[in-house]
């Protein structure tokens, strides 16, 4: 009933629940005490309002939001409790009082303050908003200020209007006393305070301390991208939760032979984004980015077909690639909308043939096999178990946008594969890591979701309570805390290597002081590496598991089991790459041939109905390597799905690069040629102008050229620039 309940407030916790409850029967108590009167009971009722505001504000509520659309949001409900001291001292026959007509007073200027506090807070907040966001990008020649300190801006509406509160304690208790000194002491409080805050901010909204203007920061980009002349772009839009679609290719974005730039469209995925050498810029107006100096680059790649992909796509000077978020049978794995762009990239063989029985338009010369440059942390299986229990790890995907029952095993099979893990004849450690997409849009996944977590700290709890465990957790406690307390090094040191900017820091601020430093990369990411090896040791190889969030990493999820249970996804086809037994859910109920037929990624899985009743094949699979009867087809479904091991997927896929590359090269060599063979007949600039209004740099150039025969020929180290972008080499600085 109380998850119900949960699920009906858009509540995150039960502990959301209960402060929304006190808030919602603490008003109620506030007007009776007034009422009645009872000065007491009216204090115990207000602290109580004033703790459940200020908790559900404090974890981002879902229901502080709704309660401002009823006409209950945070202004009427401080006014209301005011309403209710007026009331109270009136029902206890102060109205003809000082002290009376001074609360009166004190909460219409406190009021009237509101508007220039918010004035204030909307202007800092609208004139320190930058056009662009940017990291790793040097914007010397613009000059960007310190943001105000967070204590002033973060939920300042909130701060505001709780500096009532000396007046309303003040109050309350000279009506209590009699002593109206006190009253007087605690209006005159709130009174300065407020105005103390509206002074802190006023400096703040000078032009000294304001961002930049538009235009010039524009310019700054500008003149950056100018200088650094990427030649690879990584195109990234979409909602908050799909940022593990960009950051699955950071890596591989380091790596990549040129110039690289990762270019973003939302200014919430930036915080998102995993910290990465690689500059960014984020550009939320499409007018911005369609202005934007992107002559030099010559391959962008899109890890998700999302509307914006037409903000650039229009570009004709580079080429377009949809290389995806992971390799997978799903049918977003074979959209038509692909069509738009000129290559498609897979991992491997099966990624073509998809598209060919899809026959959804994509023509095979148009396929590029580039492995999967990600999987190369996964490590090989041995064909031993790692620890003297198996692991397994249950990683199901998301409901997705329509209720297809094949879409998740989650629904339908999740409690049935955690039950049987739980209750398997042979001991085994469950590690459960759900879709970062889980329950964004159906409550029965959510709810199964929980349950699950549920079910594996109930058994966490039963097993350490067991005397064989118990002994073991005894003899391993020293290790454990070792283990922790590395963690605990590891995170503080991770802190003290985060982009340096005094507390509050906004995203101008953080543009101005987030410049790549190789050294301090390269320490972060050996302590990556030891935090997630210090993670798996700070508990026992016997305890199930719940990893949510973005750490540990899902590959390292895989290293650390002996074997996996999943969904039609991308993961089924990563985990692959480790050689382990794994098993897929037919949750659609195809049975396990046409399942099979349907499903390449299947193909060498153990095949679960609903029931999951299937699962002791998998089991005794990881327990007896004479029992792995698919081991063999694993091997031959790795290289058909990912490619093969030689060259390497990165080597593959620089590859591509170089050879998209010189094809833009070459198309836009060939058209300049043709525009300036045509220019003799162009009258003016105009002819470089499209139908749909806009000016193609190239052709205006192409046409000033060939109108103006003493016009100076190409820069020497452009020309050099583009010959090494085109031969993959670097050219000379």
């Amino acid at each position: 009933m109380i998850s119900k309940a949960i699920r009906l407030a858009r509540v995150g916790s039960r502990s959301e629940l209960a402060a929304a409850l006190l808030m919602g029967l603490g008003y109620p108590c506030v007007m009776l005490a007034a009422l009645i009167p009872h000065i007491w009971f009216f204090a115990a009722a207000s602290a109580v309002t004033y703790v459940a505001d200020w908790y559900l504000h404090q974890k981002g509520s879902y229901l502080v939001n709704r309660l401002g659309k009823v006409r209950a949001g945070l202004s009427i409900r401080f006014l209301l409790r005011q309403l209710m001291v007026i009331l109270l001292l009136a029902r206890l026959d102060l109205a003809e009082s000082p002290l009376f007509y001074a609360a009166v007073a004190c909460f219409l200027v406190f009021y009237g303050l509101q508007a220039p506090h918010g004035a204030l807070t909307t202007l800092i907040r609208m004139r320190r908003t930058m056009p662009v966001v940017t990291r790793n990008v040097d914007l010397h020649a613009v000059r960007i200020p310190d943001a105000p300190p967070g204590v002033l801006v973060r939920r300042s509406a909130e701060k505001m209007l709780h500096l009532d509160i000396p007046a309303v304690a003040g109050i309350l208790i000279a009506a209590a006393t009699g002593d109206d000194v006190i009253g007087y002491v605690g209006i005159g409080l709130t009174l300065v305070l407020a105005l103390a805050y509206l002074a802190a901010l006023v400096p703040y909204v000078r032009r000294g301390r304001l961002a930049p203007p538009a235009p010039a920061v524009l310019k700054a980009v500008d003149a950056w991208l100018r200088e650094y002349q990427p030649t690879v772009v990584l195109y990234f839009s979409g909602s908050n939760e799909s940022a593990y679609q960009g950051n699955m290719w950071l890596e591989t974005m380091a790596r990549v032979e040129g110039r690289p730039l990762i270019i973003m469209r939302e200014r919430g995925l930036v915080p998102q984004l995993a910290e990465t050498s690689v500059p960014v810029v984020c550009i939320p107006a499409g007018t911005h980015l369609m202005n934007l100096d992107l002559s030099t680059v010559r391959v962008c790649l899109y890890p998700a077909n999302v509307g914006k992909n037409i903000h650039i796509l229009r570009v004709p000077t580079m080429k377009h690639v949809f290389i995806g978020h992971g390799d997978s049978d799903k049918l977003a794995s074979v959209n038509p909308f692909s069509k738009v762009y000129d290559e498609v990239w897979t991992a491997g063989r099966a990624g073509r043939d998809r598209y060919a029985l899809a026959d959804v338009g994509i023509r095979d010369e148009d396929i590029v096999e580039v492995g999967r440059p990600q999987l190369e942390p996964i490590r090989s299986w041995t064909g031993a178990v790692k620890n003297p229990v198996p692991t397994v790890l249950y990683a199901p995907t998301w409901e997705g946008w329509d209720d297809n029952p094949g879409n998740t095993s989650l629904l339908l099979a999740g409690e049935n594969i955690v039950r049987r893990l739980l209750n398997a004849a042979a001991p085994v450690r469950v590690v459960y890591k759900p879709h970062p997409f889980t329950g964004i849009r159906s409550a029965k996944a959510k709810a199964v979701n929980a349950r699950i977590q549920a079910m594996l700290a109930k058994a966490a709890a039963e097993r350490a309570a067991d005397p064989r465990w118990a002994k073991e957790a005894s003899s391993a406690a020293a290790g454990h805390n070792a283990a922790k307390a590395e963690l605990a090094r590891i995170e503080a040191r991770l802190a003290e290597l985060a982009p340096s900017g005094h507390a509050g820091g906004d995203e101008a601020e953080e543009s101005r002081i987030s410049l790549a430093d190789p050294a301090r990369e390269a320490e972060a990411a050996r302590l990556r590496a030891e935090w997630n090896d210090a993670y798996w040791r700070s508990f026992g190889w016997w305890e199930h598991r719940t990893v949510s969030g973005a750490q540990p990493k899902l590959y390292d999820c895989f290293n650390e089991s002996d074997a996996m249970v999943s969904d039609i996804s991308s993961v089924v086809s990563d985990f692959i790459a480790s050689g382990k037994p794994y098993a897929v859910t037919d949750s659609a109920a195809l049975g396990a041939v046409e399942f099979k037929r349907q499903n390449t990624a299947v193909r060498a899985a153990v095949i679960l109905s609903n029931s999951a009743e299937e699962l002791d094949e998998l089991l005794a699979a990881v327990a007896d390597p004479a029992a792995d009867t698919l081991a063999v087809a694993r091997r031959e479904l790795k290289t058909y799905l990912l490619g093969p091991d030689e060259p390497t997927s990165m080597e593959q896929f620089n590859a591509a690069v170089r050879a998209l590359a010189a094809k833009a090269e070459a198309r836009n060599q060939g058209v300049a040629q043709r525009l300036g063979d045509q220019a003799v007949a162009v009258p003016d600039a105009e002819a470089a102008t499209s139908g749909a209004g806009e000016v193609d740099p190239q052709a205006v150039a192409a046409a000033d050229a060939a109108a103006d025969p003493d016009a100076p020929a190409a820069d020497p180290e452009q020309a050099e620039a583009e010959t090494a972008l085109t031969e993959g080499t670097s050219p000379a600085r």
